[in-house]
């Protein structure tokens, strides 16, 4: 069926590229629509129905009508000259909010910028009065906007509904100052902005420059880059569609994880069709290079496969997931790498097709036979002394994994400190109970849904009052159902720390079971809440996702190789990877940098990253190395050779996927995945696939393919017509 399809595609090469450049513009255009549509950030609406802070939402959205898109703006209001508020001052502060709540803030738009491709977030925002300092240095008001923090658009409202809110205090004699999720993420959007352009285009300029190096060709080097922008574009577009179709919410930081992932297993795929190619032209210069392209094609096309596939199955493992978040991104990469394999196998054969020999120009090495380089000594050095380089790596990767000694999870969101909104948290917190502009909130309701009265509620705020940690207790507020009650609890901790989280789960939940009268339901929601409770349910996932994602890729691995023993060693060699990540990403932030611990969702999104992605690399050189053996000569010469042949394409592919996800420290808080998945990647592909795997298929030969082994051929391999080597060519091998 692969031969077939790339078959297919190398002989009506144009058509096949017609069809991809139409389907992937289009889907491109219609995918930040459609994103739009399906993100959300909200970290509660991705928990179970049975945790305690989803339900304590859906009362929120049910009788309080908080929206499930709604994101809250604090807004400090104070004298410009220091002096405390006085009565008339905060009359003025007070009119002002009522003026700002009666203001439509415009979204804005970029020039270039077709206004039906985007959505509008234009709104009226709500504005009230919410407390004023007690020493009355400042005014609190409270701002909700509703969308996404994370688009770009909604951050733009914020930020007009920011210079109107300026230009209204300006006039009075007052200063403002802004916090808040959307506050915070808009002003570290804005300080990273110029990072993260210099990023994607350093980016860019590694891959065109690695392309020109290895291949000495313009053809080669901006093809890469062009195929995989349209196939990424019409991955984006059929994530978006399916999410769309099925109701499907995906995480606001999906869309960017899926373009990371797409670029650098994308350009992977076509790096490894182009050194195959590439050496099929070499052997072959008799070949037309349709015919090659199509053999060629099918030949790696199953390796490629295997690879998407294993990438694939441990990604659809997130499904068993409880958190949504994990179990909605599991379908997500799934369906865009499925959609990057089917590019791999139509698109790019075409490509090779259509460019032929020009594909390498004008560098003339199809013509010379290259001299052994680094490559070539490299098999040679592992042939000769497998074990000392299996020894070493093995010892280097376990004293890297040896750091996971201690290893602890971070549940709070990494805030820049430096920001405007951090500054004015911090001014807050001075006066006020640090959780005041993000409470902890208990919601009430009756359990027959008769009607409640406050005064009902009188001997649980007593008790709220008496919980150590709890800086504030606010009044009970009625819903205007009068079916539901809400009371506001102020801690003393940031709401996004492990204390918050521990008070939320601990002292605070027990008073609320204790007192809460008879015949009402109480449940405690707010961030601390919902992030005690995230934590229950990452714990749950990781002991339920890992085992099954190493079943599943075994299984993939088992079909491929054919082989019992093979899929055992590739799997404890990646694992063996995944440890050593994780514990240079420990020792380095938990010990190194003294941050409370590692990111919740890092071991899920390593074991999931590394493993499957390095597995990658593991699959094409064992399946070369099976290729090799059924030549003549010896294992370890087998070996040698595919390392030799092997080796350039890997660690091409590996430095660019590693330089993919290095990009995303240029994403506000994702510092630590963007070292982690940079430096799994790298262990994974100069480590593992070129040094550990061949070294151990060397030592054990032809018995790594127990019970089929393959038997050496007698007739000899073909000979590479070329007449002599260049002395200036690069020697990759």
């Amino acid at each position: 069926m692969i031969r077939a399809l790339t078959g297919f595609s190398a002989r009506h090469a144009w058509k096949v590229i017609a069809l991809w450049a139409v389907v992937g513009m289009g889907l491109a255009v219609l995918s930040p629509i459609l994103m739009g549509r399906v993100t959300q950030s909200q970290s509660g609406e991705f928990l179970p129905r049975s945790y305690d802070s989803a339900a304590a939402l859906r009362i929120a959205e049910r009788d309080f009508g908080v929206k499930p898109d709604a994101t809250t703006v604090t807004v400090l209001v104070a004298r410009t000259d220091g002096k405390v508020l006085t009565a008339d001052d905060q009359r003025n502060v007070e009119a002002g909010a009522a003026k700002l709540a009666e203001r439509r803030v415009t979204m804005p738009r970029k020039e270039d910028e077709p206004a039906a491709l985007v959505t509008d977030h234009s709104q009226t925002p709500r504005v009230a009065p919410a407390t004023v300092a007690p020493d009355r240095t400042f005014e609190l008001l409270t701002v909700e906007l509703t969308g996404n923090a994370s688009d770009e658009g909604v951050q733009g409202v914020f930020r007009a509904f920011r210079d109107q809110a300026r230009a209204q205090f300006d006039g009075i004699g007052m200063r403002t100052g802004y916090t808040g999720g959307l506050a915070q993420l808009s002003d570290t959007t804005e300080a990273n902005r110029t990072a993260a352009t210099v990023g994607s285009a350093l980016l860019t300029g590694l891959i065109v420059l690695l392309n020109v190096l290895v291949f000495r060709s313009v053809l080669a080097a901006v093809l890469p880059l062009l195929a995989v922008a349209v196939i990424g574009g019409a991955a984006t577009g059929a994530v978006a569609g399916a999410a769309a179709l099925t109701g499907l919410k995906l995480d606001a930081s999906t869309p960017g994880l899926i373009s990371v992932v797409l670029l650098g297993i994308g350009v992977d795929y076509l790096l490894f069709l182009l050194f195959r190619f590439r050496e099929q032209l070499r052997a072959r210069p008799e070949q037309p290079a349709r015919q090659a392209a199509a053999e060629v094609s099918g030949r790696v096309g199953t390796a490629i496969t295997s690879a998407a596939l294993t990438i694939v199955a441990a990604f659809a493992t997130l499904g068993v997931a409880s958190f949504g978040q994990f179990r909605s991104l599991g379908p997500a990469i799934a369906v865009a790498v499925l959609v990057m394999l089917l590019g791999s196998l139509t698109l790019m054969p075409a490509l090779l097709a259509a460019c032929g020999r020009k594909m390498f120009w004008p560098s003339r090495s199809l013509r010379r036979v290259p001299r052994p380089g680094l490559a070539a000594r490299l098999g040679e050095l592992v042939a000769r002394r497998p074990l000392a380089l299996l020894l070493g790596s093995v010892v280097l990767l376990g004293t890297l994994a040896a750091g996971t000694v201690g290893l602890k999870m971070d549940y709070s969101q990494a805030d820049d400190t430096t920001t405007a909104a951090a500054a004015t948290a911090a001014e807050i917190s001075r006066a006020l109970p640090a959780g005041v502009s993000d409470p902890t909130t208990v919601y009430l309701a009756a359990k027959d849904g008769g009607t409640l009265d406050a005064g009902r509620f009188d001997g649980l705020a007593r008790a709220l009052t008496g919980v150590e940690g709890v800086g504030q207790v606010g009044r009970t507020v009625l819903a205007d159902n009068h079916r539901a009650a809400r009371i506001d609890l102020f801690l003393n901790a940031d709401p996004q720390s492990q204390r918050a989280r521990d008070l939320a789960s601990g002292p605070v939940r027990a008073a609320v079971a204790a007192h809460t009268p008879a015949g009402t339901e109480a449940h405690v929601g707010g961030t601390a809440a919902i992030f005690a409770d995230i934590a229950t349910a990452v714990d749950r996932d990781l002991r339920v996702v890992f085992p099954v994602a190493a079943a599943l890729i075994a299984l993939i691995l088992l079909l491929l190789l054919r082989s019992l023993l093979a899929p055992v060693a590739l799997l404890l060699s990646v694992g063996l990877g995944f440890a050593a990540t994780l514990g240079a990403a420990t020792l380095l932030f938990q010990h190194g940098l003294d941050r409370p611990g590692v990111s919740f969702t890092l071991p899920l999104v390593l074991f999931l990253f590394v493993v499957a992605l390095g597995t990658d690399y593991n699959i094409l050189i064992t399946d070369r190395i099976r290729e090799e053996m059924h030549g003549p000569g010896s294992a370890r010469a087998a070996v040698a050779r595919a390392v030799r042949h092997t080796t350039p394409a890997v660690a091409t592919a590996g430095l660019v996927l590693a330089g993919s996800f290095a990009t995303l420290a240029t994403t506000p808080g994702s510092e630590q995945v963007a070292f982690s998945l940079t430096l799994g990647i790298l262990l994974s592909a100069l480590v593992l696939s070129l040094v550990t795997v061949p070294a151990l298929a060397a030592l054990l030969g032809r018995a790594l393919w127990w019970p089929l082994r393959p038997a050496p051929a007698a007739a000899d391999r073909p000979p590479v017509a070329a007449p002599r080597p260049a002395p200036d060519q690069l020697h990759v091998g």
